[in-house]
């Protein structure tokens, strides 16, 4: 699966490949909107996963409540193991979140800042928790574009046009050890180059 975030919509391509693609989430807490999923649920026999992407508000969209949308979400597909991808600006409103679903879901992994938070743990009632998976893109670059055409935005506050440097890549994220009962029992950072 793979997960969107704030970019989820910004190419009007998209829009009729997200229906066919169940497994190409967009943030579930777009109101109304008709294309794609915020959610999948992953049938694998013996269990199955329920992974759930939204969007935070601070510093971002004003969209439907991330809280009550997940609430909602985990109340319509129960499942084995929950994952909620929290694409969001401000780690305080990850945290927040973490500890509003902790011991209801398996993990809370925050993504948008693009660089690997070192504050993995297992909170009190079970649920994994980090504030950032990190990036899966070139090493030497700023999020994933170019060092020069940051720079040059960033300096002359021109509009500049982004490029993917070429190079070696890196792949972050973390590994989850579930238990049976649906909580966290490990969470290690991952870093491969």
């Amino acid at each position: 699966m793979l997960t969107g975030g704030n970019h989820s919509f910004k190419r009007r391509e998209i829009y009729d490949y997200l229906p066919d693609h169940p497994n190409l989430l967009r943030p579930a807490n777009y109101p109304d909107c008709p294309y794609g999923e915020g959610w999948f649920v992953l049938d694998g026999g013996s269990y199955t996963m329920l992974v759930i992407s939204v969007l935070g508000l601070v510093y971002l969209e004003p969209l439907d409540d991330p809280f009550k949308t997940v609430d909602r979400i985990i109340r319509e597909h129960p499942a084995t193991y929950t994952i909620v991808d929290f694409h969001a600006e401000a780690t305080g409103e990850k945290m927040a979140m973490g500890y509003y679903l902790d011991g209801r879901v398996s993990a809370v992994v925050g993504t948008h800042t693009h660089v690997q938070t070192a504050d993995e743990q297992i909170l009190e009632k079970g649920t994994g928790y980090i504030s950032d998976l990190g990036m899966t893109g070139p090493v030497r670059s700023i999020l994933g574009t170019c060092p020069e055409d940051i720079v040059r935005k960033m300096t002359t506050h021109m509009p500049t046009r982004f490029h993917v440097p070429d190079g070696d890549c890196k792949l972050e994220g973390v590994v989850l050890d579930l238990a049976r009962n649906g909580l966290c029992t490990g969470i290690r950072r991952v870093q491969l180059r």
